[in-house]
This record gives C-alpha cells, sequence and structure tokens, in this order.
C-alpha cells in the first residue's frame, strides 16, 4: 500500500466527499490515531443527508441522530457558549425534517459519530436523491476512474491519479469535466469557485479579500460576496481553513 506524503495527506485531510451513513458505518480504522478508510481508501471530511430522527441537547454539545435509508448515526455539534452567531446558526434544526451534515468522523468508546461543523436544513427534495446518486457515482469513479471521454486526454486522465492510485472524484479540478460540476451554480458563486481554482494549490487557500477584489466586486458588494461563500460552504463546494477569511474548493 502506498503511504502517502505530508502535502497529500493534508490534500486528503481537507478533501469533501459524499457518503451513504452504510459506507461510513462500514468506515475502518488500523487503530485508535489512525485515519479513517473505506474501502481501503483514505477519507478526510465526509457529508451526509438524511432525517433527523432524534435530538438530544446538553450543556456542552447537541446529538442529532440521522437516519438517511441505509443506516443511522450521530451527529454531534459541541457548543460554542463564547460565540453569539451559534445560537442562531444552529437553532433551527428539528427533528423529522431532512438535514445535510458536514464534519468528520470520529469514535469514543466504540461508538462513531460525526463531528458536525455545518448541519443545515434540506429545502429542495432533489437534493435527497441528487445526494445518493453522487455518492455512488463518486465511489465508482474512485474504483474504475471517470468515464472515457475522448477530448480530455490521456494528459487528463494521468493528472486525476491520486496517491493511493485510485481515481478521484474531487482531485480533476484542472479539467473542462471537474469545472461542468459547478456550471449549475449562480453566477457569482460560479465566479468564486473558478477564481479559487485558478489560483496555485496552497493549504491556506485564498483570503475573501483577494477573492472580491478578482471578481471586480465594490464595498456595496460585501455582503453579495460573504453570502455566497456561505451558501457554498452549506453546499460543500467550499471550506474554511487556517481561518474563517480563508477558503479553499472541495476537491
Amino acid at each position: 500500500m502506498a503511504k502517502l506524503t505530508l502535502f497529500q495527506r493534508t490534500e486528503v485531510s481537507n478533501s469533501l466527499r459524499p457518503f451513504t451513513i452504510a459506507q461510513l458505518n462500514k468506515a475502518t480504522q488500523a487503530h485508535t490515531d489512525a485515519e479513517w478508510r473505506v474501502d481501503d481508501v483514505e477519507i478526510g471530511q465526509v457529508t451526509i443527508v438524511g432525517q433527523v430522527v432524534s435530538i438530544q441537547k446538553q450543556t456542552t454539545n447537541s446529538v442529532y441522530l440521522v437516519d438517511d435509508g441505509t443506516g443511522r448515526i450521530e451527529a454531534r455539534h459541541w457548543v460554542d457558549s463564547s460565540s453569539d452567531e451559534d445560537g442562531s446558526k444552529w437553532g433551527g434544526i428539528e427533528e423529522l425534517r431532512y438535514v445535510r451534515v458536514t464534519g468528520g468522523l470520529k469514535s469514543f468508546g466504540k461508538k462513531r459519530y460525526i463531528n458536525a461543523s455545518h448541519i443545515r436544513n434540506v429545502t429542495d427534495p432533489h437534493e435527497i436523491y441528487f445526494h445518493i446518486l453522487e455518492a455512488i457515482a463518486v465511489n465508482l469513479i474512485i474504483e474504475r476512474g471517470p468515464p472515457s471521454n475522448p477530448s480530455l486526454g490521456a494528459t487528463a486522465h494521468t493528472k486525476t491519479e491520486n496517491a493511493t492510485g485510485n481515481l478521484s472524484a474531487y482531485s480533476a479540478h484542472n479539467t473542462p469535466a471537474a469545472n461542468d460540476q459547478f456550471s449549475h451554480l449562480p453566477a457569482l458563486q460560479r465566479a468564486i469557485v473558478k477564481f479559487i481554482m485558478s489560483q496555485p494549490q496552497q493549504d491556506e487557500g485564498v483570503h475573501v479579500g483577494v477573492i472580491a477584489k478578482a471578481i471586480g466586486a465594490s464595498g456595496e458588494d460585501a455582503p453579495k460576496i460573504s453570502d455566497a461563500l456561505e451558501r457554498l460552504m452549506d453546499d460543500g463546494h467550499v471550506f474554511t481553513t487556517i481561518d474563517d477569511s480563508h477558503f479553499n474548493v472541495s476537491l
């Protein structure tokens, strides 16, 4: 089995991949401090879509039991009492509603859970079916490689190989096929994503000020930029890196 370099491991830990809960329940660890693996492929951040079966709110954390039809898993949000935005950000989740959960897979006392960085309500029912299909598509691409496309040529195929020798659906961000995955986004969100992807790859990502300047935004457009980035994070397209002002694309 190929070993990952420090840079490659950072890429994996920052990557975001859609899963069904059944896949996460089958994930394995070599030991308690090892990285999680699904089908012998190391995973980073995960995202699921499912129905909230129950909510347990405690002083330090809230536990959401989520069911997506393939299994159940807990998502835990640790309460930040020093943040005024914490209550408004996490307060809209209710039982029997469908939600998207994004975070890292963890375990405690032999019980696995998602350490949630984002939970939001699903407002479009098509997102539920889209997520299942996306999880299947990504899994097949990792196992078998991307669909053949003569226009991309052998060079594009080589660029998508990751450190494990498999092909990741989130690694071919410089190819036309990858750019197409953002074609459904609103113009401003698409411009933000394309600019971030055009920058030299670095762990700290791109500062929001650089993004705003690059896409020609004026001071009056700052709230629009902020709203667009928030929506991109909620949908799992971008994530924050070293602080809340630096962003990178989830590829």
